[in-house]
């Protein structure tokens, strides 16, 4: 009998989905076997396949968002912002494809052309995340398809369903089914995908500890591409801000989003001493009156449960680790009905705790440091591991730019949201959010490779130093 996985709704503990585990030899020899004769279509054949893709997600929109908010927990109304999301990155990959590889010529010597053109790699893995499991490895898969590339996709074990119907979605588009595979199963199932010798690269959006673990298995695979997108423990500072509400609404906006589950969610308030009591009050009632439902509850919710009951017990250990340590619960973290991994919103006052965990807590925990001036806060803001994502709100045009220049992020907003990333710009981070391979719009540069090629229509050669004069030879022979 084989072996079966199942996803559970998160906002009920009930079954979604079950289906077998596969093969990883089987899906990496299909997509093997069909990647030649995709890589030989025409680039304008490939872009038109992934515009009818484009239709078909946009046709089966209602039914797709239903599906992301079943298995994710999130609301109705986040769920139709990502089939937007897969929608949309059709267009935003082709502009980029166009823009980052695009052929081009140029003058050699002697007559010759340079031409410079791009080639894909072959067969490439995606591992998908479970918070965006649609949209977030759609921005591999799509720039992947469009260079001439075979994937193989395993979508996370918390959200196959969404994974195996996103893989459906390519295949009624007329993608042939060996051009995109997908993998269901779980860690030991994406362990063997990323060590599977016919693989050519490997695509991955998750936790910073898994992008470790395979930079260092690909380390002895230098010829293999690896894109990581990985996590963040990201800074949001406010500073001279008159409008307390405003401040407080981008900072629950970039905390608690998606109940916290965003690679890009402000985990860290960095305020002024002495002027913070206003800023944290807003945001406390504001997260007070969050709703916290199920999907298609009504009223619509703000934020749904974390993923699974897992998730949610690690996150009250992560809260009561900082509570043990000093830090001031302002909110406490709270769940509702123990058997199921609904949160409510947290603020800790983590000012006086020594030797703060560098951690990204994948959840809605919002951890407040004083500091004394803006050189502080921005020594707070580097002390991490991380340089994903950073904020600052409040301030005037030149301490934004002192911001700016002074962050260590690769998203970078002033007056918005942290998690405020545009898809038509590269998205990526640095130390232990990503190896400088960044997505969105710069994935097309992770999805091909560039060849530089000198052409002449006629051979031409000379050799004018270094060898022996004919004649000369002869005469000493005489």
């Amino acid at each position: 009998m084989a072996e079966t996985v199942s996803s559970l709704e998160p906002a009920t503990g009930e079954t979604l989905w079950t289906g077998e585990i596969g093969d990883v030899d089987r899906e990496v020899g299909a997509a093997r076997a069909a990647w030649a004769s995709w890589a030989a279509k025409p680039l304008t054949f490939r872009i038109e396949t992934m515009r009818r893709f484009a239709n078909v997600v946009r046709g089966q929109k209602e039914k797709f968002a239903d599906l992301i908010a079943r298995e994710t927990g999130k609301p109705v109304w986040e769920a139709l912002t990502e089939v937007d999301a897969v929608v949309n990155k059709v267009d935003i990959s082709i502009s980029a494809y166009a823009e980052r590889t695009s052929q081009r010529r140029l003058e050699g010597s002697l007559g010759a052309k340079v031409a410079v053109r791009h080639k894909p790699h072959g067969v490439l893995a995606v591992l998908g995340p479970y918070n965006f499991p649609a949209h977030l490895p759609n921005g591999h898969i799509v720039p992947a398809l469009i260079a001439g590339n075979a994937v193989v996709f395993k979508p996370s074990e918390k959200t196959p369903a969404v994974g195996e119907y996103l893989v459906k979605l390519f295949h009624e588009s007329g993608v042939p089914e060996g051009v995109v595979r997908c993998l269901i199963g779980g860690p030991e199932q994406g362990k063997a995908l990323a060590a599977h010798p016919g693989i050519d690269g490997l695509l991955f959006t998750g936790s910073a500890r898994a992008g470790m673990a395979l930079h260092r298995q690909f380390a002895d695979t230098p010829h293999k591409i690896l894109a990581l997108e990985l996590g963040g423990n990201n800074p949001l500072i406010v500073w001279d801000m008159a409008d307390a509400f405003t401040a407080a609404t981008i900072a629950v906006q970039s905390a608690f989003l998606s109940a916290g589950q965003r690679c890009t969610a402000a985990r860290r308030l960095i305020v002024k001493e002495g002027e913070h009591e206003e800023l944290v009050e807003a945001i406390t009632r504001l997260a007070e009156r969050l709703i916290v439902d199920q999907p298609h509850a009504s009223p619509a919710p703000f934020m749904g449960p974390v993923i699974d009951n897992h998730a949610a017990d690690q996150l009250q250990e992560g809260f009561l680790e900082l509570m043990l340590k000093g830090g001031r619960p302002i909110k406490h973290l709270d769940r509702p009905d123990e058997k199921k991994p609904f949160l409510t919103p947290a603020v800790i006052d983590v000012t006086g705790v020594a030797n703060r965990p560098d951690a990204e807590l994948f959840g809605p925990i919002l951890q407040v440091i004083r500091v004394p001036d803006f050189d502080a806060a921005l020594v707070e803001a580097n002390s991490t591991r991380y340089g994903l994502a950073a904020s600052l709100v409040g301030g005037s045009p030149q301490l934004y730019d002192k911001f700016w220049a002074n962050v260590r992020a690769g998203v970078v907003n002033w007056n918005k949201p942290s998690n405020g990333a545009p898809s038509n710009a590269p998205f990526g981070g640095v130390g232990l959010s990503g190896n400088h391979r960044p997505s969105a719009y710069y994935a097309a540069d992770y999805c091909a490779y560039p060849v530089t090629s000198s052409e002449a229509e006629q051979a031409r050669a000379s050799i004018g130093v270094g060898l022996r004069d004919p004649y000369a030879a002869n005469n000493l022979e005489g």
